[in-house]
């Protein structure tokens, strides 16, 4: 490597499975007008990227076409509001996974206080995820009831927190005893054992759900509306379980229900910043207070993001995955 090479990590054959991740020789890239260039430290590891891997997500036009989408380090290019020296976490539309990446300024938080690189690596994607869809697209309010599906998952953790944190009830599921478990240690007034129990008939016993945070899609459809109160709304984040949907129109007509779904990567860099800004306002200080922490699973160094994509892909984690440099 040179002073304008980097380590990132490539696909082998453009997409594959996890040991297509191979570390590769690249140019630094090259920060514009109004982006920050960070020394990454650390780099979440999402489901999106594995889909990416896969070859059915392509990166937004003018993205980086290397995985990784947030990341934490330090900034050695400045603009806007950073210095050099600042550290940052930072959501992106790609590069995570190298030793630099590019964002727009916009898109990078102060790390909150008392939280390593490593854990506020583990924040962006999973914060600006359930920000936008519990509480914009849910519109989810203290008081009120949230079902988490997926719940020990990256996303679904952050979920849980957060929606504590702004006063809500929370139902969570997930397949095992043991994240069960684990979703009650970590916040959840109620789980479920989707193995041994029917989270449908749990969440009516509670008197149903205001909002469903969903990644499993299709086969979980007619239990989540059949569990939802009136005036209720499912916000769709993935479809893990199938991608289509058969809506009993009457059925959400005396619901007056709202099924809706975002993704988060092609938004604009203006929604983008507006959502960064929102987080910062909102979000941070339940950091800060501790109401919302980084639950990290297991780290990896760089070099071995195939290993990292592959324990993802078991299931077994408990929070998030991490590159570490």
């Amino acid at each position: 490597m040179t002073d304008q090479t980097m380590t990132a990590i490539g696909i082998e054959g453009g997409k594959g499975p996890a040991e297509a991740l191979r570390p590769e020789t690249a140019p630094i890239p090259v920060a514009g007008d109004g982006d920050v260039l960070i020394r990454v430290k650390a780099a979440g590891v999402n489901r999106p990227d594995i889909v990416q891997r896969l070859g059915a997500y392509p990166p937004p036009p003018g993205a980086s076409p290397v995985l990784g989408l947030e990341v934490a380090g330090e900034v050695v290019k400045a603009a806007g509001r950073w210095n050099v020296g600042d550290q940052v976490c930072a959501l992106l539309g790609g590069g995570g996974y190298a030793e630099y990446a590019v964002v727009d300024a916009r898109h990078a938080l102060p790390i909150p206080a008392g939280l390593s690189l490593t854990e506020a690596a583990g924040l962006p994607e999973t914060v600006f995820t359930v920000y936008a869809n519990v509480f914009e697209h849910g519109g989810l309010k203290a008081g009120e009831t949230l079902m988490i599906h997926g719940a020990t998952s990256g996303i679904g953790v952050t979920a849980i927190q957060m929606a504590k944190a702004a006063g809500a009830t929370v139902i969570a599921t997930g397949r095992g005893a043991d994240k069960k478990a684990q979703a009650l240690a970590l916040g959840a007034d109620i789980a479920v054992d989707v193995t041994a129990e029917d989270f449908e008939a749990v969440a009516k016993e509670a008197g149903g759900v205001d909002v469903v945070l969903d990644m499993v899609g299709a086969s979980y459809f007619a239990k989540n509306l059949s569990a939802l109160k009136v005036g209720g709304r499912i916000v769709y984040i993935a479809a893990l379980g199938g991608g289509m949907l058969e809506v009993p129109v009457f059925g959400l007509m005396m619901k007056r229900a709202t099924l809706t779904g975002s993704t988060l990567r092609p938004r604009s860099a203006d929604e983008k910043a507006r959502l960064a800004a929102e987080i910062e306002r909102v979000v941070w200080p339940w950091v800060a207070a501790g109401k919302v922490k980084a639950v990290v699973d297991r780290t990896f160094p760089l070099a071995e993001a195939a290993a990292a994509h592959a324990y993802l892909e078991a299931g077994a984690h408990v929070g998030k995955v991490v590159l570490v440099a």
